[in-house]
């Protein structure tokens, strides 16, 4: 079997938890879950069911009248390849490709008032994924057993992660030319 990705994990924690979905289902799924901090283009995300399947992960079944679509279930190998996954403590190192932290990397070579303007986009930026995540937060339904924990864990994450980025860009927009401090 070849080795599974992000993506290929995402399709199979979203049908193990939601039940058998369709391509389509998968995305709308996705962008109301994962989509916020790893995004899938919508033609690989449907790739991926049927590849899947090819690997004995999924089964898939077409529907035999209407719209024919293709609807995809958890195989016991499946749910086999979820737990493993999840049950495996490491990862890969994350992957940060943050194109401000490029300008700020460069900004030397440029207008020193740059520095400033990008650091007060980006507090808008963040301050906007911060606010976001707060306000999924407060919609968490405790009632949802499915749900309420896992979103309430990623959500803090999200809340702390955005946090420290609107109160580093905001500290460098009021003092672009002082050397940051290091809170060890």
């Amino acid at each position: 079997m070849a080795e599974l990705g992000p993506q290929d994990h995402i399709v199979l924690g979203l049908i193990a938890r939601h039940g058998p979905l369709t391509p389509y289902d998968i995305k709308a799924r996705l962008e109301e879950s994962v989509d916020k901090f790893w995004p899938i283009p919508h033609a690989q995300l449907y790739r991926v069911p049927p590849r899947l399947a090819d690997q004995g992960l999924l089964r898939e079944e077409a529907e035999e009248s209407g719209r024919r679509r293709r609807v995809f279930h958890l195989t016991d190998a499946g749910r086999a390849e979820l737990t493993r996954w999840l049950g495996d403590p490491t990862s890969p190192q994350p992957e940060t490709r943050d194109p401000a932290q490029l300008k700020l990397f460069f900004a030397d070579l440029g207008d020193p008032g740059d520095v400033v303007a990008l650091a007060r986009n980006q507090v808008a930026e963040h301050q906007h994924w911060l606010d976001m995540y707060r306000d999924l937060y407060a919609e968490i339904d405790p009632d949802d057993s499915v749900r309420a924990t896992s979103r309430a864990r990623i959500l803090r994450l999200g809340i702390m992660h955005e946090q420290a980025y609107v109160d580093y860009w905001r500290e460098l927009a009021a003092n672009p030319d002082n050397l940051p401090e290091s809170r060890q």
